[in-house]
């Protein structure tokens, strides 16, 4: 799902880290979407410490790749991925399965989190965004 949205923000193919497999052809978004408008547009993400799993994963990717202002809080941390096994009708346990060392920063974020590029309160990171958004649109 990471690497769909990411199709959209880009006007060319590019490499779309998934922990979960090896390098293979749908390693790639599938960009550039028809009649897309958004591959030329600035991107502003909103973090918290709440933001973990897929969307933390989609977050990274975007600030390895230069292609998103990240704003807001420290992420969860939730890295590495895993599947969860039932024991019985009462107990289960989750295993990772997969590190998720990111090939461009060669680091991964499990129990850390990584940091925004504007560093603000979850609760001010919208309004953060729509002033860096209309500080840009301003220059233009």
């Amino acid at each position: 799902m990471t690497a769909l949205m990411a199709a959209y923000l880009f006007d060319h193919p590019e490499y779309w880290y998934n922990p979960r497999e090896n390098t293979t052809e749908q390693s790639w978004t599938l960009s550039p979407v028809p009649a897309n408008r958004l591959a030329d547009k600035p991107v502003y993400v909103l973090t918290s410490a709440r933001t973990f799993s897929g969307a933390e994963q989609f977050c990274y990717d975007l600030k390895m790749l230069k292609r998103a202002t990240l704003i807001g809080e420290k992420t969860g941390g939730a890295a590495h991925a895993g599947v969860f096994h039932r024991i019985d009708d009462h107990f289960g346990m989750g295993i990772p399965e997969v590190k998720t060392i990111n090939p461009f920063s060669k680091t991964d974020w499990a129990e850390t989190g990584f940091e925004s590029d504007v560093k603000v309160k979850a609760a001010d990171a919208l309004e953060t965004a729509k002033k860096l958004a209309e500080r840009k649109l301003q220059r233009k």
